[in-house]
């Protein structure tokens, strides 16, 4: 079954059944495999993009609910040959990046929240990463890469 939606803004169309993971669609029909596989239950948020600018676990996210709608993935950040985002240069100048698995759900996680409210505080950094896990920086470094994207240099 064709679904038309767009992705990063180009207009896509993909021939696959409605049940289709849309994590699946992303990485081996478009080639876009900044969304990672993890638990393929929708608790870790490794592959977390955004949906209408609402993040959503791609794992558990059948593609016929994109039609028409609009996805953005990490690679949509920042341009190929431009600069990172401003929370992409948060997260490694603050060494809030480790292995890379959780990076790109966390960076859409927090993406969706920047959208929402420019200054967030400390709490609402942390609830908006509720649901993205991490196994290597501890979470710390995040939450401070976040604030000081807010200007809250850490603060709450």
């Amino acid at each position: 079954m064709p679904h038309s939606f767009t992705v990063n803004g180009r207009p896509v169309e993909v021939d696959a059944p409605d049940m289709t993971p849309l994590l699946s669609v992303l990485r081996d029909r478009l080639g876009l495999t900044g969304a990672k596989p993890g638990c393929a239950e929708g608790r870790c948020g490794a592959c977390t993009v955004l949906v209408d600018d609402r993040p959503v676990v791609s794992c558990l996210t059948p593609v016929a609910l994109t039609e028409g709608r609009a996805v953005r993935t990490v690679e949509g950040l920042a341009a190929p040959d431009g600069p990172l985002s401003p929370l992409q240069d948060a997260l490694l100048e603050h060494g809030g990046v480790q292995c890379g698995a959780c990076t790109p759900g966390i960076l859409m996680a927090l993406t969706a929240l920047f959208e929402r409210d420019a200054g967030p505080d400390e709490g609402a950094v942390k609830e908006s990463l509720a649901g993205n896990i991490c196994r290597c920086t501890g979470y710390h470094k995040i939450v401070e890469a976040a604030l000081a994207v807010a200007g809250n240099g850490g603060r709450s």
